[in-house]
């Protein structure tokens, strides 16, 4: 029992919800970001969030990035951290999208950071005017019980992105184990990474 003992205090204390999540590559690693402890709030594990960014290399670089249920922002901000000309973050609770805003001007790059206040799966039915000069880098990672309670929207607004991005675009959905594979539009085209307890969906090179 004294091994088992010490082997579990050796793992790392879980997360702290109420913390603020940090930026962890790139210009701005160590900043904080802006941030409401909500339960409707859910950043990407820094350990998940590392290995995306891992699998993306230089992708982001120079790219317009989609952020589509942004929350803290943690995935666009990484981004323009890591080489984005711009991104575009999407949150439907107005509080939050106030903190996005604030953590644009806190890490001054009000320039690169374009918050868009409303529900993302409306754009399924109504596609906004967005940049098309360059290749998107699109990361979908809604509350997982929308991959149950709305699945069919959900898919509906991976096709409509899919379907108004440029040529060479790269598709990012961060779900659960709940939501398989064979969901997504051309299931066969995206690169599936099982990493406990999210899953994440890639799909690269997408043409126009």
């Amino acid at each position: 029992m004294a091994k088992h003992a010490a082997r579990r205090s050796k793992e790392p204390p879980p997360a702290d919800p109420t913390a603020p999540p940090r930026i962890i590559g790139g210009s701005l690693r160590g900043r904080k970001l802006a941030f409401i402890p909500d339960p409707r709030t859910r950043p990407m594990k820094d350990r998940v969030r590392e290995t995306l960014f891992d699998l993306l290399g230089p992708t982001v670089i120079g790219a317009t990035v989609l952020d589509m249920f942004a929350g803290t922002g943690a995935l666009g901000f990484e981004a323009v951290s890591r080489g984005a000309t711009r991104a575009v973050l999407v949150e439907r609770h107005f509080p939050t999208a106030d903190a996005l805003k604030r953590s644009a001007k806190e890490l001054e790059i009000t320039d690169r950071i374009d918050v868009r206040p409303g529900d993302a799966l409306n754009w399924a039915r109504r596609m906004p005017e967005l940049p098309a000069d360059r290749p998107w880098v699109v990361f979908i990672s809604p509350p997982w019980g929308m991959f149950t309670d709305r699945r069919a929207e959900v898919v509906a607004l991976i096709v409509a992105l899919m379907r108004a991005a440029p040529a060479g675009s790269t598709f990012v959905v961060e779900a659960d184990e709940s939501f398989p594979a064979t969901e997504l539009p051309d299931p066969g085209a995206w690169d599936t990474r099982p990493l406990f307890p999210a899953v994440l969906h890639i799909r690269s090179g997408l043409v126009s």
